[in-house]
């Protein structure tokens, strides 16, 4: 458990999260990668995994920022995903990433209807509005 504490603590210091997108990579990489090492369902993981990289996406103003949150991202999966051998003890408990991962997945649900249509009480953006 000290080792990985240890690696996590260091990718933090190391760079530190400066922008949203970083944020969000750190954070989602830890929650998609621990929620692989619990044995999670795969759809599940993978559906939270390709939110997050929307995320990364929308919160970037160019492919540079993007890629550079999308390594951050992968940093923290696999420090994650992969379990410290011979440790019985992890940073996070299945019990916690678990509800964790189901929290993500209800906000994605009420972003985004059943249709795939985002819900909000006032119209969808047009490019004419932003000229």
């Amino acid at each position: 458990m000290l080792a990985a504490a240890t690696t996590i603590a260091a990718l933090l210091i190391a760079n530190p999260s400066n922008t949203d997108a970083d944020r969000i990579a750190a954070n989602g990489g830890f929650l998609i990668g621990n929620a692989h090492r619990c044995g999670l369902d795969t759809d599940r993981v993978v559906r939270a995994g390709q939110l997050v990289r929307e995320l990364i996406a929308a919160a970037t103003a160019d492919s540079k920022d993007e890629d550079a949150a999308n390594q951050r991202f992968a940093q923290f999966f696999i420090v994650s995903a992969v379990p410290e051998e011979g440790k019985t003890k992890v940073v996070a408990s299945c019990k916690v990433v678990a509800s964790e991962l189901t929290k993500l997945e209800q906000r994605q649900l009420e972003l985004v209807g059943t249709s795939g249509d985002i819900k909000s009480a006032t119209p969808r953006f047009r490019l004419e509005d932003g000229e």
